[in-house]
């Protein structure tokens, strides 16, 4: 038997090793914006019908958010560096796929792939972040990384604009897949050139049970929802959210059971009966819930009810997100002055500019893109405001030998409501849209934000009353 020794790990190169993964993390930031706005294309090329688009920018999710705590520990098991490299190199072929997609079906399957290879790429960046700069440097390069987070929206909503407008080589709205593909190739000779071996962690294990378990669960809870006004809302729809259900139910009972044979669960069960972190992860559900399923639903009113071309409509994003990173710069420093307090002005301000996106829809027969920008602005600062310090309020009260453990949940909760919202709310405004007009689908689709960032608020207060 070989003993395994335990070496110092190369730093020589450690800024260039950020560069490279903060590359990878921007790539995953910007595809996530970047289809919304070639949504409308690709439905009309595709002949895609609604549920499939939702079903495009949802099984996504689903797979990232089912998987990203596995995709963390593969690479604890087989180090950051193996891991990463073949993350990036599984997200570029699986965006090539997504290019090359020739019906709304594969387009789904292809997403769904690429969702479950960023799961095994992003984690490894903050991995990386953690253990090479562990000494003073280590706010910078943090520094860094929330810059390139915030540049990712304003640069996907741009982008994805441009792109289709250019239609470059005839590719149209595949462009913006292929445009994953020299980017993944580069930042893989770059992480295989500079990124250092690490130390693996032996007694670290997966949980691929859980994983598929909780996967099918959300599944069949939120396909439904996806693909219900396609069906007219049968039965059956309702008999497969109702399996959805108890096989979450069965999760919870296998992590049990999981953890009872020594094993190491998906969640971590003991944060289960922390009364402040669970109301903080509802908070976090309804923030995000009504996060990805507002840029879908002002991108299909934009381009399909008012007829704003993909370029236009993705620089009327664009003030939304630069207002968006000052206000996260804001709020962390009043975070510390104010607590949770920030958080709830801000979801009062994301309130205050649906209002007054509701009384510019209502006065203005058909607002122009200047004016959709000018009052999305107001949205956009109040979302920086909550997003910024909302991880650190929620999981203030874990403690430091489960912080892993509470930013996966964290991090999953985020995506599952990501998706819930895209396939709930996304199924209200098409189905109004299809009865009715764009319009009234858009107003309908306010009011569900509204109640969703108010429940936001509602549990951030809650949680606020045990935390002090």
């Amino acid at each position: 038997m070989h003993q395994i020794v335990s070496h110092p790990v190369d730093t020589s190169r450690r800024w260039w090793v950020l560069a490279t993964v903060v590359a990878a993390q921007f790539m995953f930031g910007v595809d996530a914006f970047i289809v919304n706005v070639a949504i409308p294309t690709i439905a009309a090329e595709l002949h895609a019908s609604a549920a499939q688009i939702e079903a495009v920018i949802a099984i996504y999710l689903i797979a990232y958010a089912t998987l990203v705590v596995t995709g963390g520990r593969l690479g604890d098991i087989y180090g950051t560096r193996n891991v990463f490299i073949a993350g990036v190199a599984g997200f570029t072929v699986t965006s090539l796929w997504c290019a090359l997609a020739q019906s709304g079906p594969e387009l789904i399957a292809a997403r769904l792939a690429q969702g479950a290879t960023a799961a095994l790429m992003v984690p490894q960046v903050l991995a990386t972040i953690h253990l090479l700069f562990a000494d003073g440097s280590r706010a910078r390069a943090f520094g860094i990384y929330g810059i390139v987070l915030g540049l990712a929206g304003a640069a996907g909503f741009l982008l994805g604009g441009l792109l289709v407008t250019l239609d470059l080589a005839g590719l149209g709205w595949r462009a913006v897949f292929f445009v994953n593909v020299p980017f993944g190739a580069i930042i893989i000779a770059a992480a295989w050139k500079t990124m250092p071996m690490v130390p693996r962690r032996a007694a670290t294990r997966l949980d691929i049970p859980g994983a598929i378990v909780l996967f099918l669960g959300l599944l069949c809870l939120i396909g439904p929802l996806l693909f219900g006004h396609d069906l007219h809302w049968s039965p059956s729809v309702w008999l497969v959210m109702a399996v959805g259900a108890a096989i979450v139910a069965g999760f919870l009972r296998l992590e049990r059971a999981v953890a009872r044979r020594g094993g190491m669960p998906l969640i971590d069960l003991l944060l289960l009966s922390d009364k402040a972190f669970m109301r903080g992860l509802v908070a976090v559900f309804f923030f995000f819930f009504a996060n990805l399923s507002f840029y879908l639903v002002m991108t299909m009113y934009m381009q399909k009810g008012l007829q704003i071309p993909p370029l236009q409509a993705g620089l009327v994003f664009l003030p939304l997100a630069l207002t968006f990173m000052i206000a996260s710069r804001h709020s962390g420093m009043r975070a510390k002055h104010r607590g949770t307090l920030v958080l709830i002005e801000g979801c009062a301000v994301q309130v205050v500019g649906l209002a007054a996106l509701v009384a510019v829809i209502e006065s203005i027969e058909a607002p122009s893109a200047m004016m959709l920008s000018l009052v999305l602005t107001i949205f956009g600062y109040g979302q920086g405001l909550v997003m910024a310090p909302l991880s650190s309020a929620v999981l203030s009260t874990v403690k430091p030998a489960s912080a892993g453990a509470g930013s996966g949940m964290y991090g999953t909760t985020a995506q599952i409501a990501n998706a819930a919202g895209v396939a709930a709310i996304g199924a209200v405004f098409f189905a109004i849209e299809a009865t009715q007009s764009n319009r009234l689908a858009l107003l309908a689709a306010c009011a569900l934000f509204a109640l969703s960032i108010i429940a936001c608020a509602a549990f951030l207060t809650w949680m606020r009353r045990i935390t002090g």
